[in-house]
């Protein structure tokens, strides 16, 4: 019963035990920078702490400073040219007879609206140019406008919210792992602490592991895309290397994502750029899955790539882009979990009790 409770509890509040879970991450990949820190320099945990957070928010006050203009204008930019190569990819496939009426735009309805009532609206204009719009009018468009603006005021909230929580849980775990960690072994039975124990601990190096060798993947990849675009000549190679480099995070699906976008945004400066484009994600992509995934991550994971995209498929349908995006950390822990118990049940210890 309290299993299915719990099972009950995680359906229903996912999407918050999944953003407590992105803290937590953050919490660890703080802590594992923190003790690559102390083993070269001896200084209190705090101070060590403390210098991490400093070089991290320094790194991103550079990068928004020295190309916080470049990254909006290419961003905006890259938004457009999306949008119309998406066009131009949809009447492309019209004209050789593919069905493309699954596609949502959000073209039709407005230029149906805008082109229907063209012609009766001339008369009116100039019949009533002096006319006060009514009361009704006047109210029925400041609610709109009062709605609007609550809207983009909620999401902005609920945006800045989720992040201070993911800053505020991340430097709680990272500051004091110890009182989390015992307090972890306090909810478990007196009995079962020693192996609650192996387990966290276990958990928990795999996870930091794992972290600062994701963290490499995703520079280099968002390093050499950038670079690789910029000699191709592709506008928005700054913006497109960072998008690369943060879907580098999802395994295989984060890049499929990132060389659509590649390719599209490479088909405005014509054919020969787009091919370059494919074959500079092609070769980007081999590197992160066969040589530095490999090497970087050899000791952290060993999942295969089938089951990991299984999973991937399953938690992105159930759970949304959380699901979608967490669903590597996830399956690691399960599979330390149940390497334990394997090798728990295979020792001789436990055929002895």
């Amino acid at each position: 019963m309290l299993f299915t409770a719990m099972l009950l509890f995680s359906w229903y509040f996912a999407p918050t035990l999944l953003l407590i879970f992105t803290g937590m991450l953050l919490g660890v990949g703080l802590n594992a920078l923190t003790g690559a820190l102390g083993r070269r320099v001896p200084l209190p945990h705090p101070v060590r702490l403390a210098i991490v957070c400093t070089a991290l928010a320094l790194m991103l006050a550079g990068v928004g400073y020295l190309g916080g203009a470049t990254i909006a204008e290419q961003a905006s930019l890259l938004s457009k040219t999306i949008k119309s190569q998406i066009t131009n990819v949809r009447g492309f496939l019209e004209n050789h007879g593919i069905d493309t009426s699954f596609f949502d735009l959000g073209n039709a309805a407005p230029e149906s609206s805008i082109d229907t009532p063209a012609a009766p609206t001339p008369a009116p204009a100039a019949s009533s140019r002096g006319a006060l719009p009514s009361a009704g009018a006047l109210a029925s468009s400041g609610g709109a406008i009062v709605s609007q603006t609550f809207k983009l005021l909620l999401g902005t909230i609920h945006g800045v919210g989720n992040i201070f929580i993911v800053l505020f849980l991340g430097l709680a775990f990272a500051a004091q792992p110890g009182v989390y960690h015992d307090g972890l072994l306090f909810l478990a039975p007196a009995r079962h602490r020693t192996r609650v124990r192996l387990i966290i601990d276990r958990i928990s190096e795999t996870l930091e592991r794992w972290l600062i060798a994701q963290i490499t993947v995703m520079l280099a990849v968002g390093a050499v895309t950038w670079i690789g675009l910029a000699v191709i000549g592709i506008p928005g190679a700054f913006i497109l290397g960072i998008q690369a480099g943060l879907l580098a995070f999802i395994p295989t699906v984060g890049a499929i994502i990132a060389g659509v976008i590649v390719v599209l945004a490479s088909l405005a400066s014509g054919w020969i750029a787009a091919l370059s484009a494919f074959l500079l994600f092609m070769g980007v992509h081999a590197m992160e899955s066969y040589v530095l995934t490999p090497i970087l991550q050899r000791q952290a994971l060993d999942i295969p790539p089938a089951t990991l995209f299984a999973f991937q498929i399953l938690l992105g349908v159930v759970f949304g882009i959380w699901g979608l995006a967490l669903a590597l950390p996830l399956v690691a822990i399960a599979k330390v979990i149940i390497d334990h118990f394997k090798t728990y049940e295979a020792s001789p210890l436990a055929e002895a009790a």
